[in-house]
């Protein structure tokens, strides 16, 4: 079985790292992936963008407040029309203190079973210093209310407009609850990024980082145009009619999905507009490639311009046999194939799942670790940055086939959060005596699996 898929990101060349000097400059101022992989196949059209069923039955939906906060919001609380008003500011992030380094081998049970982490040098990650709470919107199947995220995780909004597909009885609306056999894959993609160091369930990249659940797949696991363009613009700060303006706004959206009822025949142009929009503010925007064991330039979003497109590789650091490749794969993470699966927490017990979907969220942890250490970093220098610290495929590339490639290298999130630390070293000298920033070199890691 191949796994679900997610939407995808963009291909950007590598710059030498003596340019990451000016790229790092500071200036002022994120797909669904399905469950365990099915059998490769072309991709098409309509073709649902999340993973097979799982033995999850449909949860009630949980009430709570109507405006975005940690709480679940009331379905039956409906937000009158808000217009969208260029000229309404938006509220900045906020921005925490710094806080404690994670250097500690994590105690949480299922770490022992996570070989992802290991595999992209993430206790080297762990040991550098302290960061900031960094809000990373997930868009996907909604919000779960999982103890892994206590006290961090929002349940942020339902943009599913039709309510033959939401499952909930009706469209948009203020709770962004999933529900039916797919609400798993949100709650998985989140705990990866953020799961508590709680002795309980899983260890999280980035236990700091801050969850806003955004409800863009519907029951049956599909994802509207509409629907993901206005999640996207909405995870950002920006105004979408009819909806709250969202006072949570996302520095990373991490997108496990792509967009269904199109044509898989490049970027879409309204969602290559909407990643255009929320770049200029300051966003990072995540994918993953997709599962269908085909060119990621078709898939939106994971074909777009300035989206950050995440392939899969196995436990032996390949491509995994079902990921998406080409040129509009930035790098890679591990995403498990059928033998060697990834394990991560849920309500319903452990799951153990395959597919980009998974990848990506690794990905959107690590950039949430380095925009925490260094905020002046802007999307484009964390995407260069991890790209230029990614650690080489083994043999030099991600499959045997030339065209089938994998991007920049495979996530080394120690290489990447030192490079981070560096930056802000040389960011602090600049700022104190009006030079340049120096290149920026990540240091080799001495706990690196052999080339």
């Amino acid at each position: 079985m191949r796994p679900p898929l997610l939407f995808k990101l963009l291909p950007s060349s590598l710059l030498p790292l003596a340019l990451l000097t000016a790229l790092l400059t500071p200036t002022s101022a994120l797909r669904i992936t399905p469950l365990a992989p099915l059998e490769p196949s072309p991709p098409g059209l309509n073709q649902p963008s999340l993973s097979q069923p799982s033995p999850i039955k449909p949860s009630p939906i949980k009430p709570g407040p109507a405006q975005p906060t940690p709480s679940s919001p009331d379905k039956a609380a409906q937000t009158k029309p808000v217009q969208a008003s260029p000229a309404q500011s938006v509220p900045a992030p906020a921005v925490p203190g710094p806080a404690a380094p994670y250097t500690a081998t994590p105690t949480d049970p299922l770490y022992a079973r996570q070989w992802n982490l290991d595999a992209i040098n993430m206790r080297s990650g762990w040991a550098v210093t302290g960061a900031q709470a960094i809000t990373v919107a997930v868009l996907d199947t909604g919000y779960v209310d999982d103890p892994e995220l206590s006290g961090r995780v929002t349940n942020g909004y339902d943009f599913v407009s039709d309510p033959g597909r939401s499952g909930d009885g009706d469209g948009r609306d203020a709770d962004a609850s999933g529900v039916g056999q797919f609400r798993y894959h949100g709650e998985g993609v989140a705990n990866i990024i953020g799961a508590a160091r709680d002795a309980q369930g899983m260890a999280g990249i980035n236990p700091l980082a801050r969850i806003v659940a955004v409800r863009v797949g519907g029951e049956d696991g599909m994802i509207s145009v509409p629907d993901l363009i206005d999640g996207m613009r909405w995870a950002a700060g920006l105004r979408v009619a009819g909806a709250p303006l969202n006072t949570r706004p996302a520095r990373i959206i991490n997108l496990s999905l792509y967009a269904d009822f199109i044509p898989l025949t490049g970027c879409d142009a309204r969602v290559q507009k909407a990643v255009d929009e929320v770049t200029a503010r300051g966003v990072l925007v995540v994918a993953g490639a997709a599962n269908d064991h085909a060119d990621s330039a078709l898939y939106s979003p994971a074909g777009c311009q300035q989206v950050l497109s995440v392939a899969a590789t196995n436990r032996a650091g390949r491509r995994a046999n079902y990921s998406n490749y080409g040129a509009a794969v930035a790098l890679a993470a591990p995403g498990g194939e059928d033998a060697t699966t990834l394990v991560f927490s849920s309500v319903d017990g452990p799951q153990t799942r395959n597919g980009t979907s998974f990848s990506a969220p690794q990905v959107t942890g690590v950039a949430s670790l380095m925009m925490g250490l260094n905020p002046n970093l802007t999307p484009a220098q964390v995407t260069e940055v991890l790209k230029q610290s990614a650690r080489p495929f083994v043999g030099g590339q991600c499959d045997p086939d030339p065209a089938r490639s994998c991007g920049a290298g495979v996530l080394d999130a120690g290489a990447a959060l030192r490079a981070a630390r560096a930056a802000l070293g040389s960011s602090s000298s600049s700022t104190n005596s009006g030079g340049a920033m120096s290149p920026l070199t990540p240091a080799p890691s001495p706990s690196r699996a052999p080339r």
